[in-house]
């Protein structure tokens, strides 16, 4: 049996090699980012030292702000203290983030991206079938997806856009309710802070600016997780993005960025996107960053968990470049064969993500006939589930327009919503009563977590975790046992 260290070298080769350190320059000592990590001794040197690192007082009154003046987490962060002009080399020792992993970890992993290549394909049959709007693939993503939604804490929160359908799953939001967007019956049925994912995010690289925001935010509260923000190499080109990597470096957010470059945005190349290669981006903002490969479960798993670990000590951000490949369309209304080659399609498919670490479970006897049969009746008892399910959610009231938009209701949204009413032409007697109304559904449809999100009940009304062999959103952290 190979151990997690081999395994690394099967999957990736080179262990380490496969990631690339930025150059970032040290900021000057007046400056709030402190404490990056320093490229690593030569492997004959005896180990460094690690010394605390100084902080500016504009840190110390961040650190401090609210909090009656004692000691934050930035206080003393581990590490030697940056010198200015020196490159801040990121080299990471990729096993040693995994070597806590045991065959059952691995095999979980496996089935991770097996039910998320399930849902996905299920997704675009309904879509399809005039059942979903649209929908947005992530075939070929899904180890740096699963890899890097594994890594997060429960004291994290995620920050996606359209597509992170797997690090969805990862994070327990019922599928369903992701269904239900794309079919127009909710905007997100599901409750951000309950499962540490907000909802998505589909103006293109807004998302960024609202983890920056909410990290800060965090560093503020002297939480102790960090914030982890998703976005592709075409948003990369968005300012949003650009700005959110200026703020979070000059704060020192506990954020880190997860670009997945599956080289395409929509029809237009990586290489139209930027004349450097993307995590290169961050040398310019001050803050280190790594690419590592992006079909490579274990590695993406590794990387974020060194980078969330990273931004929880108080060193701030870090951006993470995930190569991969989109393969398919960018979403269903696309036609991938307009740009994309036989040959291209063909290499990628070499390095298909679940087969690499399947190949690896049969080698090492940790996935058989029987464990591949199980797994296949799982994944087609959930399509068949969430199928049924989404055929029947049903319609919102029109009137579920106006619910939600901010957190109490005003006079503005009053009198749109009783114009609204005029117009259909039954308007009821009691208008100044409409507020109350609003607010009395709050968990039945549009952003709630009622029915309209489909995450509590299916297609016959019972609770889904009633129902034996169904995957339940309650159940994927746990069910791993059974494996």
């Amino acid at each position: 049996m190979l151990s997690v260290t081999e395994l690394m070298q099967l999957l990736t080769p080179g262990g380490r090699r496969i990631t690339a350190a930025s150059e970032a320059m040290s900021p000057a000592a007046d400056t709030y980012l402190t404490g990056l990590p320093a490229a690593a001794p030569p492997a004959t040197a005896p180990p460094a030292t690690e010394t605390p690192a100084t902080e500016t007082p504009a840190a110390q009154k961040l650190g401090r702000e609210q909090d009656g003046g004692r000691a934050s987490r930035r206080d003393s962060v581990p590490g030697p203290p940056p010198v200015v002009g020196e490159p801040n080399a990121v080299d990471l020792d990729l096993p040693a983030f995994v070597a806590d992993l045991t065959a059952s970890d691995l095999v979980g992993l496996y089935r991770d991206m097996v039910l998320v290549r399930r849902f996905d394909e299920e997704a675009t049959s309904l879509q399809r079938q005039g059942e979903l709007g649209l929908w947005a693939s992530l075939r070929g993503q899904e180890a740096a997806q699963v890899g890097s939604g594994r890594a997060l804490g429960a004291q994290d929160m995620a920050f996606p856009s359209y597509r992170e359908h797997g690090v969805a799953w990862c994070r327990g939001v019922d599928p369903a309710a992701i269904l239900a967007i794309f079919r127009g019956t909710s905007l997100g049925g599901w409750d951000p802070d309950e499962h540490g994912f907000a909802l998505y995010s589909i103006v293109v690289g807004a998302q960024t600016l609202h983890a920056a925001g909410y990290a800060m935010g965090m560093a503020r509260d002297h939480s102790e997780g960090a914030a982890i923000v998703y976005f592709g190499d075409g948003a990369s080109s968005e300012g949003d993005v650009n700005e959110a990597f200026g703020w979070a470096s000059v704060f020192g957010t506990p954020l880190v960025f997860f670009c997945q470059n599956n080289q395409w945005a929509i029809s237009e190349p990586a290489r139209r996107q930027s004349r450097t290669e993307i995590f290169h981006r961050a040398t310019g903002f001050g803050f280190p960053s790594v690419r590592v490969d992006g079909n490579d479960v274990l590695a993406c798993l590794a990387v974020t968990r060194w980078a969330l670990a990273t931004a929880r000590a108080g060193r701030g951000p870090v951006l993470i470049e995930a190569l991969t490949y989109r393969m398919g369309a960018h979403t269903t209304a696309d036609d991938p064969s307009r740009y994309q080659t036989a040959e291209q399609l063909e290499r990628w498919r070499q390095l298909d993500p679940l087969d690499r670490l399947r190949t690896h479970l049969r080698a090492a006897g940790h996935l058989d006939d029987h464990l591949e049969r199980r797994l296949a009746l799982e994944s087609d008892t959930l399509a068949q589930d969430l199928r049924v399910r989404c055929q029947a959610l049903p319609d919102p009231d029109p009137m579920v327009l106006f619910d939600h938009v901010q957190v109490t209701d005003n006079a503005l949204v009053t009198a749109q919503r009783a114009a609204f009413i005029a117009a259909r032409g039954d308007a009821p007697d009691d208008i100044d009563g409409l507020a109350d109304d609003s607010t009395a559904g709050n968990g039945s449809t549009g952003g709630g977590s009622g029915s309209t999100g489909g995450s509590s009940t299916g297609a016959d009304g019972r609770d889904v975790g009633d129902r034996e062999g169904t995957v339940v959103a309650g159940e994927w952290h746990g069910s791993r046992a059974a494996w």
